[in-house]
C-alpha cells in the first residue's frame, strides 16, 4: 500500500512540476512578446463586432463567385492530384521500407530517412524552398503538398504493412511464395483498405494546406483571399472563407462515407 501510495505521489508531483513549467515557459513568451493578455480578452467583443459589421458576403462579392470557384476548383485539382501521386510513389516506398516486406536493412533504412526528411519540413517550408526554383506558379504549389504527402503517406503506409500484413506474410513465406507474389497478393490487398482512408485523410489535409500555400505562392483560393483581403475588400474575402469551408465540410463528409464503405 505505501508503495502504491509515493507512486502516485511521484506522479503528481511530476505532472504539478511539468505545469509549472508550461506556464513559466507561457509567462516568458508573453514577457518576451510583450503581449497584454487583458487587452486581448477585452479585444474579443470589438472583433466580432467588426466580423458582424464587415466581413459578409454581399451582392458585389456575389458577382465575383465564378472566378472564386474556378480558383478553387484549381485547389482542389491541384490538392488531389498530389495526394494521389505522392500516394503511389508512397507505397513503394513504404514496401522498400517497411520491416515486413523490405528488401535488406539498408534500402530500408534509407526508404525510411528520405520520409522522415520529408514528412518533417512544413509545407509552408517546402513552399518558399521551391519559389527560388519555380517562382509564384500551381507548381510551386504542388510540389510543396506533393513532399509533405509524400513523406507522411510513406510513414503511415510503413506501419499500415506492419501492423496488417505481418501474420499473412509469414504464411506465404512459409509456403515458399515469389517476393513479387507475397506484395501483389498478401501485402497490397490486406493493406489497401487502411490505405485508402490514410489518403483520404491527406487530401483532407492537403485542401486546407493549400489555402496557405496558395497565399505563398500566387495561385488558387489561397491568392484569391490575398487579394481581396489585401485590397481591403473584406466582403469578397468572406465569400472565399465561407467557400473554402464549405468544401472542406463536403469532402469531408465524402471521405467519411468512403471509409464506412471499405473499413
Amino acid at each position: 500500500m505505501p508503495v502504491n501510495t509515493n507512486f502516485f505521489l511521484k506522479k503528481r508531483l511530476v505532472s504539478l512540476i511539468l505545469i509549472g513549467i508550461l506556464l513559466l515557459v507561457t509567462y516568458g513568451a508573453m514577457v518576451i512578446t510583450q503581449f497584454d493578455a487583458v487587452k486581448g480578452l477585452t479585444s474579443i467583443p470589438q472583433a466580432v463586432e467588426w466580423g458582424i459589421k464587415n466581413f459578409y458576403p454581399n451582392q458585389d462579392a456575389l458577382d465575383k463567385l465564378p472566378r472564386i470557384w474556378e480558383n478553387l476548383r484549381e485547389t482542389l485539382l491541384i490538392s488531389l492530384a498530389a495526394s494521389t501521386v505522392a500516394g503511389v510513389f508512397a507505397l513503394v516506398f513504404a514496401i522498400i521500407g517497411s520491416s515486413t516486406t523490405r528488401v535488406n536493412s539498408f534500402l530500408g533504412t534509407f526508404a525510411r530517412g528520405i520520409a522522415t526528411l520529408f514528412r518533417n519540413i512544413d509545407v509552408a517550408a517546402w513552399a518558399m524552398i521551391l519559389l527560388f526554383s519555380f517562382g509564384q506558379s500551381a507548381l510551386t504549389g504542388y510540389f510543396a503538398l506533393f513532399f509533405v504527402s509524400f513523406g507522411f503517406l510513406t510513414r503511415a503506409f510503413m506501419e499500415t504493412i506492419d501492423e496488417v500484413s505481418n501474420s499473412s506474410v509469414e504464411a506465404l513465406r512459409a509456403t515458399g511464395a515469389s517476393y513479387p507474389s507475397i506484395i501483389i497478393h498478401s501485402v497490397i490487398p490486406s493493406s489497401i483498405p487502411q490505405m485508402i482512408s490514410w489518403l483520404l485523410f491527406t487530401f483532407e489535409t492537403n485542401i486546407r494546406s493549400a489555402t496557405l500555400v496558395g497565399i505563398l505562392t500566387g495561385t488558387g483560393i489561397g491568392f484569391s483571399f490575398d487579394l481581396y483581403y489585401k485590397s481591403l475588400n473584406y466582403n469578397a474575402a468572406s465569400l472565399v472563407v465561407i467557400a473554402i469551408m464549405l468544401s472542406i465540410f463536403a469532402i469531408e463528409f465524402l471521405s467519411n462515407y468512403i471509409r464506412r464503405v471499405i473499413l
